[in-house]
């Protein structure tokens, strides 16, 4: 009696997972032929990370600090954030170049559904972050972070989920633009001031500050959090930070809603499909 349903859902199969996998595919092989892109997605953070961590670290006192860390060691999640912020941008900003090539349009009026498309871009953007992140978590033990492979792998995971989010919100900033220009605009001014105001570059304990309650409902707090947690695990100098289920919840919760938002953007403003 379920036959009919089963041999349905078995033939949509290959038009989501084949589509998906096909795609995710080009995003890498493409990201890695470019290397100004990668180049502009690893560079910038590590410069960030030394210059300000450098010039701020002699004059910046941490109360409750891991073991009295210094001011890279402190600004390390927060690079690592950074680090998939730049990824994220530079991978979805190629949503834009597919449109203008015509690549998009033969993608949106193929027989595949609109998740298939978002997924790829996603799932493509997020291998990328998590893979140049990790090269910079290689570098945590030279500056007196001890990470046994239990926390590397919890880290990874954690940057997986931030990174879905990050790529996500990427994704649905790149979809409506018609140019480089305008991303980049929205880059300047909603995507950086939403990782410095995360905690990622200065810790906010001042409830009576409005910047306190603009970290605190910051979605991408958590996931500086959720990666602090996972470096520090139980170390008491993270006990204010919220706790990493509720971080690592809360980073879940915005990736879905980003993917379910950019499903539905796909859908109802198929852009270049005419």
């Amino acid at each position: 009696m379920y036959a009919p349903n089963d041999s349905r859902s078995s033939a949509r199969a290959p038009y989501f997972f084949l589509p998906t996998f096909s795609l995710w595919k080009r995003e890498i092989v493409r990201f890695y032929r470019q290397r100004n892109r990668i180049i502009g997605a690893l560079l910038s953070p590590l410069v960030f990370w030394f210059v300000i961590g450098s010039g701020i670290g002699p004059s910046f006192r941490i109360g409750s600090a891991p073991r009295g860390m210094n001011y890279l060691e402190y600004f390390f999640p927060g690079t690592l954030i950074l680090i998939m912020l730049f990824t994220a941008i530079f991978s979805t900003i190629s949503i834009i170049e597919d449109r203008r090539e015509g690549f998009l349009q033969s993608v949106l009026v193929a027989p595949i559904s609109p998740g298939s498309i978002v997924c790829s871009k996603v799932l493509g953007g997020t291998t990328l972050a998590l893979l140049q992140g990790l090269m910079f978590l290689l570098l945590a033990p030279f500056i007196g972070i001890h990470i046994t492979l239990l926390r590397l792998a919890i880290c990874l995971g954690t940057l997986f989920i931030v990174g879905l989010g990050l790529t996500g919100l990427g994704f649905l900033v790149a979809w409506p633009m018609e140019s480089t220009q305008g991303f980049h605009a929205i880059m300047n001014v909603f995507l950086i001031p939403l990782w410095m105001l995360s905690g990622a570059l200065f810790p906010v304990t001042n409830p009576h500050s409005w910047i306190y309650w603009a970290v605190h409902v910051n979605p991408l707090t958590y996931g500086v959090a959720a990666v602090r947690r996972a470096l520090y695990a139980s170390d008491p100098g993270v006990s204010h930070l919220p706790a990493y289920s509720i971080s690592i919840g809360f980073s879940l919760l915005f990736a879905l809603a980003t993917y379910i938002a950019a499903s539905v953007l796909v859908q109802r403003q198929p852009k270049g499909a005419t």
